[in-house]
C-alpha cells in the first residue's frame, strides 16, 4: 500500500525510541482534545474529525515549543530564512 501511494516506510532505529516521540505526542494531544468522551457512530465522522484536527493543528494551534507559532508558521519562517 505504501509503494502504491508513493510513500517510503520509516522505522525507528533499534533502541532509539526517541525517534517516535513527536508522533506519540501528537496522538496524545489529538486524543485529549478531540477523541476522549466522543462517540463516533460511523467511520466517516471519525475520518472527518481527524482531517479537521490535522488542519487545525498545523494552521491554528499555537505551540509554545515553536515560539508560540503554529507548525505551518514555523515551517514558513524556516524556509524563508
Amino acid at each position: 500500500m505504501l509503494t502504491k501511494a508513493g510513500m517510503t516506510q520509516s522505522m525507528s532505529r533499534v533502541a532509539k525510541c526517541i525517534d517516535n516521540g513527536p508522533m506519540e505526542g501528537f496522538w496524545g494531544i489529538l486524543k485529549r482534545e478531540r477523541y476522549y468522551g466522543i462517540h463516533f457512530t460511523d467511520r466517516a465522522s471519525l475520518v472527518s474529525m481527524l482531517d479537521d484536527f490535522i488542519q487545525y493543528y498545523n494552521t491554528e494551534r499555537l505551540q509554545w515549543n515553536l515560539g508560540v507559532l503554529t507548525p505551518m508558521e514555523k515551517h514558513e519562517k524556516y524556509f524563508a530564512a
